[in-house]
């Protein structure tokens, strides 16, 4: 009986050992079930994983600005020898006027009519008639002595005459040395003081930057006043030729006393030691006696701090002999020490340099021969006289 009951245990436990075994998943089984754990883990991981950390920016450092360059300053020429350069420009707009006289003059025979022919041609070119006569006397006698005449002797007659009428040997000087000599208020020397007049429309204002340009390339140092009170455009002009160049400009506001503003100008001239002071004044018709009378009060003003060297008269050559009356009242308020002649290069009329020295009694000290910056120069008689009749 003991022995049935063990049999059936046994075999129990066979069956159920034999079962188990059945039912335990193969290797493969267990290998295919652990994938989809190690694949999830995987996800999660990348799933997980911290963002990177964004770069950071570099910090950024102030910006500094930096000032433009100042504009290069123009380094004029210096005015010497300028005529003869510009002579070509004479030559062009005289060139009638010398050629027409060389012509007459070259005639085997020269009748009464010939020298009314000469005569007429000294008018036609402004030249005066007083200045007329005595060029015509001269050549009358001379054709006499020499009787046969090639065209060279022509040629030298006729140029030394034109030389004469001129006034070779007048002064030309344009004074604008500093005076080292003088002294203003225990300061040492005192600037040269050049007060620069004329009627409108002339070009003072041009010719007044013109000359403060002239004088740099010389290696003067110079205060430029802008007088002309009147216009507004003139001391903007002005401004704008001293700021080429390196000038100081002294300008007052629009409608303000130009006596008062020329004043200024000398004394910072003398202030900061400089050689010249150019003065600008405003331009006035010659029959306006109250305009008049005030540039008489500039010139006042400006000598409570020491004399006025040049008085500068600016005529358009172009005007012909209507400067002469111009002239001859300027002459009479201000003194006037030199001539600037305008235009000289536009007009067939070059005599007037002539007749208006002969008017006034001052020498014509610088003529304009263009509308460049450095076409101002001063008047050599020789180069004029050279530009009339041509080259040899």
């Amino acid at each position: 009986m003991e022995f049935v009951i063990l049999g059936v245990i046994l075999g129990v436990v066979f069956v159920a050992a034999l079962v188990g075994f059945l039912r335990a998943p193969s290797r493969r089984e267990l290998r295919s079930a652990e994938r989809p754990q190690i694949a999830t883990s995987q996800t999660q991981t990348i799933e997980t994983a911290p963002p990177e950390a964004p770069e950071q920016l570099a910090p950024t450092l102030p910006s500094v600005e930096t000032a433009p360059p100042e504009p290069a300053l123009d380094v004029p020429p210096p005015s010497a020898g300028r005529m003869v350069r510009l002579r070509s420009r004479l030559a062009r707009s005289q060139s009638g006027f010398g050629r027409g006289l060389l012509t007459l003059l070259a005639r085997d025979s020269i009748d009464d009519d010939t020298w009314d022919e000469v005569e007429e041609t000294l008018l036609t070119a402004d030249v005066g008639v007083a200045a007329t006569r005595q060029i015509v006397d001269n050549l009358q006698t001379q054709v006499k002595v020499m009787g046969a005449r090639t065209p060279e002797q022509v040629r030298t007659m006729l140029r030394d005459q034109l030389l004469v009428a001129l006034g070779q040997d007048l002064d030309r000087t344009l004074r604008t040395a500093r005076h080292e000599e003088d002294s203003v208020d225990g300061k040492g020397g005192r600037p040269a003081v050049v007060l620069v007049v004329g009627v409108n429309g002339t070009g003072k204002t041009t010719t007044c930057g013109k000359l403060g340009r002239a004088l740099v390339g010389d290696g003067r140092r110079v205060v430029l006043g802008a007088a002309d009170t009147f216009r507004a455009a003139a001391a903007e002009q002005l401004t704008t030729w001293g700021e080429r160049v390196g000038a100081h400009v002294v300008r007052g506001p629009e409608g303000s006393d130009p006596a008062s503003v020329a004043f200024d100008a000398v004394k910072e001239g003398v202030d900061e030691g400089v050689d010249t002071v150019l003065i600008d004044t405003a331009g006035r018709l010659h029959t306006k006696q109250g305009l008049m009378d005030e540039l008489g009060k500039v010139k006042r003003v400006v000598e409570r701090q020491g004399p006025v060297d040049e008085v500068l008269l600016v005529l358009d050559a172009t005007t012909g002999q209507n400067g002469l009356v111009q002239a001859r009242v300027f002459g009479e308020v201000v003194d006037v020490t030199g001539i600037v002649l305008t235009k000289l290069d536009g007009t067939a009329k070059g005599g007037i340099v002539i007749a208006v020295q002969r008017e006034l009694g001052v020498p014509v000290k610088l003529v304009g021969l263009g509308e460049g910056p450095d076409d101002l120069a001063p008047f050599e008689p020789e180069a004029f006289v050279d530009a009339l009749l041509g080259d040899e």
